[in-house]
């Protein structure tokens, strides 16, 4: 037999409005916390009722592109539209849109954290002797153009991969894992190379406003304010109605 569902009352109601007040809170705070973090992606907080009545928390990851900052550094990366670069974690392969790059012991690409940025056919190995190196809008990495001493070109210029970098259809939820990761979907694609806008020399910011995070967090007090007075007042007025109205007169 299914037990007949309780409807929410005005208790349930205001205690539920507090839980999705402080989940706001959170995903709020968590951005601002990540304001400087190169390729974040803001948490957007919101509502999905229950039972017609009962707010419940829910989130989605707003991939808005950043701005990008020129850094000067060539081994730099951003993209200038959708997608993500592939790194190979110790927990598998991640997305990710910091593009602070470089190259470790072993010659290989890898981001900040040290984790191997991979190509269409694995890590990608710069070997030693190369004086520069040249990404272009497509992600294939290669060695940069050297001039003699009457400054013509050599014409011979060695390839050591092209990124990987993929996407998924849009609408798809992307969720995070830490600050700068996020989990590959199910549908995942490689990006097509004709949209591919890879930036040598730059760095996507955060997407979060500071000013906008800030706002909306004194909205999230304010509102968390009056959903602790209403449970309050409603507190007070079941204590009357257990103390008092049973007193006979």
């Amino acid at each position: 037999m299914i037990p007949p569902t309780i409807p929410p009352n005005g208790m349930s109601a205001a205690k539920a409005a507090l839980r999705y007040w402080e989940r706001r809170q959170e995903v709020v705070a968590n951005n601002l916390a990540n304001v400087s973090t190169d390729g974040f992606k803001a948490e957007r907080a919101f509502a999905r009722l229950e039972d017609g009545a009962t707010p419940v928390a829910q989130t989605a990851t707003d991939l808005g592109t950043g701005t990008l900052r020129a850094t000067g550094n060539p081994l730099d990366v951003a993209l200038g539209g959708e997608g993500f670069v592939v790194v190979r974690t110790t927990t598998g392969e991640r997305w990710s849109r910091a593009g602070s790059l470089q190259l470790n012991a072993a010659r290989e690409l890898v981001d900040q954290n040290g984790n191997p940025v991979l190509g269409s056919d694995g890590p990608i190995v710069v070997p030693d002797g190369i004086a520069g190196v040249e990404i272009d809008r497509r992600g294939v990495v290669r060695s940069a153009p050297q001039a003699d001493r009457l400054g013509r070109f050599d014409g011979e210029r060695a390839v050591f991969g092209t990124l990987r970098l993929e996407t998924a259809p849009r609408g798809t939820s992307i969720a995070h894992e830490g600050d700068q990761y996020f989990l590959p979907t199910t549908d995942k694609r490689p990006l097509d190379a004709a949209t591919r806008d890879v930036r040598q020399g730059f760095v996507e910011d955060s997407n979060v406003s500071p000013t906008q995070a800030l706002v909306e967090m004194i909205t999230i007090q304010r509102h968390f304010a009056f959903a602790q007075k209403a449970l309050s007042t409603l507190d007070d007025a079941r204590g009357k109605a257990v103390n008092d109205l049973g007193k006979p007169v």
